[in-house]
This record gives C-alpha cells, sequence and structure tokens, in this order.
C-alpha cells in the first residue's frame, strides 16, 4: 500500500522539475494547504524529509501562528492573484531569519486553481535594517518633539515643511495650521523682513546665526540665537534649509559681565585703563581724517578728602566724578579712569578752542559733582590735553603730552584746563 506522502504527491511535471534546480525553497499546496510537491532546496530549508512533509498541512508542519500569518495570501492566490507575506522562520540552518514568501495561482488549463506555488526568499538583512531605520526615525521623531528647542524645515521657496512641538508651542500654532505656509505668511510681515536675509543667505549655501532678544515670552525677554543650516542634495544643490532656535540669554549675559568687567572699570564703570588706551590708539590711526583731544584729567584735593572721610566716601566720590565727566561729553566721546583719581577723556573736536571749550564743560562737571558730596567742596580738577595728529602721532607720546600738560595746569593753581602747546609759554608758578 503507498504511503500518505506517496497517495499525496501527483506525478512530477516538467515544472516541477525545473524548479527543483532553483535554488530557493519552493512548496506546492492544495486547497487545503497540504504541500503536495517541493524542490530540494525546500528540504534543505525545512531540515526534513520528503516524507515528513508531503500530505501534511502548513499548519501541522510549521505551527498554527505559521499558518495565520500565510493565511490572507493563500486565500489570495486561490482567489487567482499573487500575493506574498513576511515572517520569521524558526526551522532550517539559520533559525529566525525574516522571509518573504510569495505564494502564487498555479492555473489549470481550463483557468481553474486547484494548487498555489510558494517562494520563500530570504529578506532578513532588508527587514532588521527596515527595522533599524524605523527605529531611528522613531527615536527622531521622539527627540524633536521632545528638545525644548524650536526647529522648522523649509523648502527653497520657505514653506514650512517640518516643525515640531516646541516650535508649534512657541507660535501658539498647531502643526497643521504651519505646515505649508509660507513662513512669513505664518509668522507675519514684520518678523519675516527682519529673518528675510538670514533665510536668503542660507539659501545660498551658507549657515548663519542670529542672536537677538525676544520680547514676547512667557518668562519675559531672553536672548535668543537662531542657526540657518542649508540642506544640500546629492548634487549639492541647496533643497531647503533647517533652522534651531536655542536660549543663550543666560550665556549672553554672563559674556556682557566678563566683556564689561575686562572692558569697564569695577568701581565707576567708565571705561577701564586698557581699554581707554585701545580706543586711544585706534583714535590716532583715524585722527588724519577725524581730529581728537585726549584730555588728562588729575582731581585736586582728592588725598585730603580721603583720608577725612575715607575711602568709602572717597569711592562714592570718584563715581560721582565718573558720572559727571561722562555727561559732560558726547555718548560717542570715551571717558576711561587711567588709575586713582586721575581719569583720560578722548573726545572728537575741531581744534584746540573747541577742546578749551569741552575742558571747560568738564571742569564744572567735577565742581558740580563734589558739591554733592559732604565735605568734598573742595574738589576741583586739573586738565591737560593734547590733540592728534597735530600734538602727536603716537598714543604714548599723545598721552605724554595730556599729561604735561595736566601738571602744568596744577603749578599754575589748579581748577583749570591747559593745551600742550602753552605749556612752554606758561610762567612758573613758585
Amino acid at each position: 500500500m503507498p504511503t500518505m506522502a506517496e497517495a499525496a504527491a501527483p506525478r512530477l511535471s516538467d515544472v516541477e522539475r525545473l524548479v527543483d534546480v532553483i535554488e530557493l525553497p519552493i512548496g506546492r499546496w492544495d486547497r487545503d494547504a497540504r504541500l503536495v510537491f517541493c524542490n530540494t532546496p525546500y528540504l534543505r530549508w525545512a531540515m526534513r524529509v520528503r516524507d515528513e512533509l508531503l500530505g501534511h498541512t502548513l499548519a501541522e508542519l510549521y505551527g498554527d501562528d505559521a499558518w495565520e500569518r500565510a493565511k490572507p495570501a493563500f486565500e489570495e492566490a486561490f482567489s487567482g492573484r499573487s500575493a506574498s507575506y513576511e515572517r520569521r522562520i524558526m526551522h532550517g540552518p539559520a533559525p529566525g531569519r525574516w522571509a518573504r514568501i510569495q505564494v502564487f495561482p498555479d492555473l489549470a488549463a481550463d483557468g481553474e486553481v486547484q494548487t498555489v506555488f510558494t517562494i520563500a526568499t530570504d529578506i532578513h538583512e532588508d527587514v532588521t535594517a527596515r527595522e533599524a531605520l524605523i527605529a531611528a526615525r522613531v527615536r527622531l521623531d521622539r527627540f524633536t518633539d521632545n528638545i525644548p528647542y524650536p526647529l522648522t524645515y523649509v523648502d527653497r521657496g520657505f514653506v514650512l515643511r517640518f516643525v515640531n512641538k516646541a516650535y508649534s508651542e512657541v507660535t501658539g500654532q498647531s502643526s497643521e495650521q504651519l505646515l505649508g505656509r509660507h513662513i512669513g505668511e505664518a509668522r507675519g510681515a514684520k518678523l519675516w523682513e527682519e529673518h528675510r536675509p538670514n533665510f536668503e543667505r542660507a539659501l545660498q549655501g551658507k549657515t548663519v546665526q542670529y542672536t537677538r532678544l525676544v520680547n514676547a515670552l512667557p518668562q519675559g525677554p531672553r536672548w535668543m540665537r537662531t542657526s540657518y543650516v542649508p540642506d544640500f542634495d546629492a548634487d549639492g544643490v541647496v533643497v531647503g534649509l533647517y533652522t534651531v532656535t536655542i536660549d543663550v540669554h543666560d550665556l549672553t549675559v554672563a559674556q556682557e559681565q566678563l566683556r564689561r568687567s575686562v572692558e569697564r572699570d569695577a568701581l565707576t564703570d567708565v571705561l577701564s585703563r586698557r581699554t581707554v588706551m585701545d580706543r586711544i590708539e585706534a583714535a590716532i590711526a583715524q585722527a588724519p581724517q577725524v581730529p581728537v583731544a585726549l584730555f588728562f584729567v588729575d582731581l585736586d584735593g582728592f588725598k585730603a578728602v580721603n583720608d577725612r572721610l575715607g575711602h568709602r566716601e572717597g569711592d562714592a566720590l570718584l563715581i560721582k566724578v565718573a558720572r559727571a565727566l561722562q555727561s559732560s561729553v558726547r555718548a560717542d566721546d570715551a571717558v576711561g579712569r587711567y588709575g586713582g583719581d586721575e581719569f583720560l577723556v578722548l573726545a572728537t573736536v575741531r581744534d584746540a578752542l573747541g577742546a578749551h571749550k569741552l575742558a571747560g564743560h568738564m571742569l564744572d562737571a567735577v565742581r558740580g559733582a563734589a558739591d554733592a558730596v559732604p565735605g568734598g567742596g573742595v574738589i576741583s580738577a586739573s586738565i591737560g590735553f593734547a590733540l592728534a595728529p597735530a600734538d602727536a602721532q603716537q598714543p604714548m607720546r599723545l598721552l605724554q603730552r595730556a599729561d604735561d600738560a595736566m601738571y602744568a595746569a596744577k603749578r599754575l593753581g589748579k581748577d583749570r584746563a591747559l593745551h600742550c602747546t602753552e605749556v612752554a609759554v606758561s610762567p612758573a608758578v613758585p
């Protein structure tokens, strides 16, 4: 009596002889999903002999879960249409690998479908790569949604193609309201005109950064920095722009404090000695086109007041004098503390007459500041000044001539200003 497998297996057709040499697992199944033929590679793939396979249903061979996975594709194929499905194969020489099973009808001469063929293809690397890509995309989506910085992507026409959650929160608009709109339309004409030059520069292939003080924030005004980063295609053409905005308020404030600590005198808040000397050097370089005067201001009687009232009151007097000097000159002029009770003022002037007039304002300012401090009314200033380029063309030489003129003013009785050219003709005071 023939075995069950022999009864189930029909005579090999020419097609079956052909598929036996194809290095892919191929099987043929009847309407009850019983295997009625398989080629030699299928035997190796299933790791069973033919008699253990033929006549058995797919569920009997590989389990109910495998059949549930395959059933829709089988039904499609028995309806006359090819189909496919994917599943992780848990048998064979490499269990756990993903395969794609193609199921297609075996049409008889009358067009009826009595059996279907299956061909298994190993797609493990493709599936794992796809899963890794999906996982990476999920992580990226989580990152962009949870990062507290507004992110956008716009195309070459500045149309928003991506916004994250932080951007929606800042703008008060949902992604549905923003996507597909020109960013200028979404954010308003005023903001667009402010940011447009940065977008256009980035569209030329340059990464651009723009720092600004943003007022309309729940936590109050904050310094924010937006980076505009071009997106290049494989040919190096800019196809869009990424933007990311980060809060740099604390860093900006700290940098400003550091800058002021270097540029400003810690007590009086006028320019530091180093900074004012740098300003003098820069001014002399431009002096042939823009003449300047350097004023050396030294307080008269400060030591006696400092000794009598104490250093605290003396410091208060220096602060008032510094503010007074600053208010007596133009905003573009530079006032710096040279050391102790000495100040330097660098100002643009037309000639010595204009410098004398400005020095007079400074003398009045010092007297007024001194009068505002109890016991400071005896304070005045001796001022010497020199012009560049007329009197000197090097920073230290200009400083020296102004200093000499200041000492000459002291010798003449203090509370006065002298041009360095007046020193030689001024009579000496015993």
